[in-house]
């Protein structure tokens, strides 16, 4: 799920000769949303959270709400990238099929893991997760792709977002009504209620549900418009300028739609998808600006690090951090607290003070993952799926 053309693990002593021929602004666009996930997952206290660092309760958004579906663009472009180059090499559309549908399988399947880790009570384990969004949103957005032109694209992409609306605002939820986007009574949680009922979030929901998976592929599909513009023939400048207007586009669409249809990153609605395209647009634009085109790459490596094992160092830092509430420190008084607890209170918060502390502790998680992911760069390790 990146930007190379070689899926396989890979082990090679000179990296950089693994590496060459990608677009490191996506990388370092990749690399700097892992960072993301991986600082709002992992604050030393949930009590202790910048407003910033955490999602919008529910509709509107927080810096937080960008970072998923900047991921689920990238994978979009990183398909056309992918995808393109394996048919130039003449393999077969129907080998590609095969290959799409092994790493879903696995990426949902790794998803299922995390959610599990370690216990695995099959009654109420979750289903659905962030992984498993991202393993159906690569399955359908890939298919699309290899199955249809562009401009047949384009219309699958507009009526996921138009039927996604219709759906949610239309159709009677028993017991509640039509056109009910508030946290009790939407669409989305009625039938995932249905579906997953035992399995979810929460006990009555999910923010990587079904339904809610439908808008998300269109967040994919708008990046794989985007590879497709960047692999062009345009002038480097010229793509720039026309990422820059594009995404501005999309800022003021899904702002004109939120009057409609909310800016909500749990419900994934069409103008959450449609703003944080323009948002991953002017941010794609940027680094593409600075990275491509003036090749100002002197700050680049720690994401490049990051983003060539995206999917490797999510999974991991997922483990440690499960590891890291599980696992209890027994203390003088005859209790005993959770390990990052006792990290976080003896060597963050007692001299940073506990919101500081808080962040400082993720900052700190953010760092440790870096270290793990340069010894993996190094030594050429890149754990493709």
């Amino acid at each position: 799920m990146d930007s190379s053309t070689d899926s396989s693990f890979l082990s090679d002593p000179k990296p950089e000769q693994k590496l060459s021929g990608r677009l490191l602004s996506l990388d370092v666009f990749r690399g700097i949303t892992i960072a993301g996930m991986i600082l709002v997952n992992n604050p030393g206290s949930w009590d202790y959270v910048y407003p910033a660092l955490r999602h919008a309760e529910w509709n509107g958004w927080t810096p937080t709400d960008l970072i998923f579906p900047f991921f689920l663009f990238i994978v979009g472009v990183a398909i056309t990238y992918s995808f393109a180059n394996r048919l130039a090499k003449g393999i077969s559309r129907k080998k590609l099929f095969l290959q799409v549908i092994r790493r879903t399988l696995i990426l949902f399947a790794l998803g299922l893991f995390l959610n599990g880790f370690p216990y695995y009570n099959l009654a109420t384990i979750r289903i659905m997760g962030v992984l498993q969004r991202i393993a159906l949103a690569y399955f359908f957005s890939s298919v699309i792709y290899l199955a249809f032109k562009t401009r047949a694209q384009v219309v699958i992409t507009v009526l996921l977002l138009l039927v996604y609306w219709a759906l949610m605002k239309l159709v009677p939820v028993p017991g509640y009504g039509v056109g009910i986007l508030a946290k009790e009574g939407n669409l989305a949680q009625y039938i995932d209620n249905l579906i997953l009922k035992g399995h979810m979030w929460t006990p009555t929901w999910d923010p990587e549900g079904f339904l809610s998976t439908i808008p998300a592929i269109a967040t994919t599909l708008l990046g794989v418009f985007t590879g497709q513009f960047l692999r062009s023939d345009r002038e480097p400048l010229q793509k720039t300028s026309t990422l820059f207007l594009l995404g501005n586009v999309g800022l003021v669409l899904g702002v004109i739609w939120d009057i409609w249809f909310p800016i909500n990153k749990n419900l994934w609605t069409s103008s959450y998808v449609i703003f944080t395209g323009g948002m991953a647009l002017l941010f794609l634009a940027t680094c593409y600006y600075l990275i491509d085109v003036k090749k100002s790459t002197w700050w680049t490596k720690p994401f490049v690090i990051y983003g060539t094992n995206a999917i490797t160092v999510y999974v991991l830092s997922g483990i440690l951090a499960r590891i890291l509430i599980l696992v209890r420190i027994p203390q003088p008084d005859g209790t005993n607290v959770l390990l990052k607890t006792f990290i976080y209170q003896n060597y963050f918060a007692s001299w940073a003070g506990p919101m500081n502390g808080s962040l400082f502790f993720a900052l700190a998680y953010i760092i440790l993952w870096l270290g793990i992911m340069t010894i993996f760069y190094r030594k050429g390790i890149f754990i493709k799926i």
